[in-house]
């Protein structure tokens, strides 16, 4: 049975109230009339000017970093059956950095070069993380999974220290920031790029939906039905890789989305795996656009780092779903 049509409404309705909110909250506030004629190029040129620029860009991250997080988490918790599985705490958000900080600090930034490093890293995370966990017992056990990814999530950071050991001053303040997940640097080249990344990584996602589905009856079962379990399954490591690592190129490491939306968009009647990555990828959008809104008004002159306002929400969500079982 299919998702009804005003789930998707809904969803819809509620990004596009979260991100006028976005446009519309700052140092200069404006009504949201005022945000639409700025969009339509009308109205007073500063109101246009601080929209189109500083605003629309910022917001239009969030969106698609949010849609990536979330599509990433959905795929890797629908591959490895276990609902905690998502990008940060398996490590590939920290390997993705890992390779992004390095591409930073060698002075190779031309754009879209920082993406194709930092999934490099991913991809060398994700294979640190399964080959922990079956040397510790087997990737099938979600526990030990989980602690692999903590061990590699711990050995990136130490990576990044050392990287940055060496680098100058400015590099080293701009990366530690760019760490804990912000949204501020938004510019319209560097949207661009990672928009595209990310675009592709759902859509293979949504194409490989079928295949999704069959996996998440189990690896004997997908193997029964004709499905090749292992390549299956490094398809979608490298789908889920891709959106980890284009949103840590375009706005640092933000944990837990891909924890918490994946779970929302199953509470909210999702059954098949494009319904889930979809409906994910707008929650995710909603999320991280309104935890954003929340990191630069509640202090506010001060802007707080992204990812500690969603890790606010994520670990006790994370210690809930682990209380209730669902790891074991």
């Amino acid at each position: 049975m299919s998702v009804p049509r005003r789930l998707w409404w809904l969803l819809g309705l509620a990004l596009l109230a979260v991100a006028t909110l976005g446009l519309a909250v700052g140092a200069v506030p404006l009504t949201p009339s005022e945000v639409w004629r700025a969009l339509s190029g009308v109205g007073d040129p500063a109101a246009i000017a601080i929209v189109t620029d500083l605003r629309l860009p910022r917001v239009v991250l969030g969106i698609v970093v949010g849609a990536g997080l979330a599509a990433s988490g959905t795929a890797l918790q629908m591959t490895l059956r276990n609902p905690l599985a998502e990008p940060y705490l398996l490590g590939v958000s920290g390997g993705a950095a890992v390779g992004a900080v390095l591409a930073v600090v060698l002075g190779v930034t031309a754009p879209g070069v920082v993406p194709l490093a930092a999934f490099g890293g991913a991809m060398l995370a994700v294979m640190l993380v399964l080959l922990v966990a079956r040397a510790a017992g087997g990737r099938a056990d979600s526990r030990v999974l989980l602690m692999a990814g903590v061990v590699v999530g711990a050995f990136c950071t130490a990576a990044i220290m050392v990287a940055l050991g060496t680098a100058p001053e400015g590099t080293v303040r701009g990366a530690l920031w760019w760490m804990m997940g912000s949204l501020g640097d938004a510019q319209w080249s560097s949207v661009r790029w990672i928009a595209c990344y990310v675009v592709a990584g759902i859509a293979c996602l949504v194409w490989w939906g079928r295949d999704l589905d069959v996996l998440a009856l189990g690896e004997d079962a997908a193997a029964s039905l004709g499905i090749d379990v292992e390549r299956v399954t490094r398809r979608v490591y490298l789908g889920a890789s891709l959106l980890a690592a284009a949103t840590v190129a375009g706005a640092g490491l933000i944990g837990f989305v891909g924890l918490i939306v994946p779970a929302i968009a199953r509470a909210l009647g999702t059954r098949s795996s494009r319904e889930t990555v979809l409906a994910s990828a707008l929650a995710g959008g909603i999320l991280v656009v309104a935890a954003d809104l929340v990191a630069r008004t509640v202090l506010r002159p001060t802007e707080l780092p992204l990812g500690a306002v969603t890790a606010l929400v994520g670990v006790p969500f994370f210690l809930w779903r682990l209380r209730a079982g669902v790891a074991r």
